[in-house]
């Protein structure tokens, strides 16, 4: 009698330590490559590896793991999980006019933007003066889209539309290239957060 209380409090005593053991684990896994190693060691717990984006996800789950910081372990019913990776990027958007300082003078240049900024102070929409006078040929109004870093348009240009204000219209100037911008901030800045997070059956 005494040895079938023991096996039978042993088995219903084994999903706890089945839950412990998991979280445990996840406290100690740091790195992507970690975490790799627990799924290709665990299959039977069914984990993967979680790619998330505030933009796109949008799921309850999806949003209450967005919620998260990196490092945090938790769980939802009887599945855990540990951000991994949490990052944050922010995007921005305008419209633009290029005026090309190897064609123009210094004091052309100079004209133009004064009389573009006029035009646009009295009512011409931005597009329009875009499709007007830009030089770089662009079909899309001088609309930037949403970007973010170097890679699109110079730092200057970036460090410009982070500083202003939606619907400030500014000057960038890029001196050593000969490149002059007219810019119009659009929309407010946007911010996407991106999470890796590896997720398993128990807790």
């Amino acid at each position: 009698m005494k040895n079938g209380l023991v096996a039978l409090f042993l088995l219903l005593s084994a999903p706890i330590f089945g839950q412990l053991k998991v979280t445990e684990k996840f406290q100690n896994i740091m790195t992507v490559q970690q975490a790799q190693q627990f799924i290709d060691a665990n299959p039977q717990l069914k984990p993967a590896l979680l790619k998330l984006s505030a933009a796109k996800d949008t799921t309850l789950i999806d949003k209450r793991l967005l919620r998260q910081k990196k490092g945090d372990v938790f769980s939802v019913g009887y599945v855990t999980y540990k951000v991994l990776e949490s990052t944050d990027t922010i995007d921005f958007r305008a419209n633009y006019i290029f005026l090309d300082g190897s064609t123009y003078t210094q004091p052309q240049i100079d004209s133009l933007k004064k009389l573009i900024l006029q035009k646009a102070s009295t009512g011409a929409s931005f597009e329009s003066l875009s499709d007007q006078y830009t030089m770089d040929g662009n079909k899309t109004h001088g609309d930037t889209e949403w970007f973010s870093g170097e890679y699109s348009f110079p730092k200057e240009f970036l460090d410009a539309v982070q500083k202003h204000k939606l619907g400030d219209i500014f000057f960038v100037d890029v001196p050593d290239k000969q490149w002059y911008y007219i810019v119009k901030k659009t929309y407010n800045d946007r911010v996407k957060k991106h999470m890796t997070i590896l997720r398993s059956v128990g807790r």
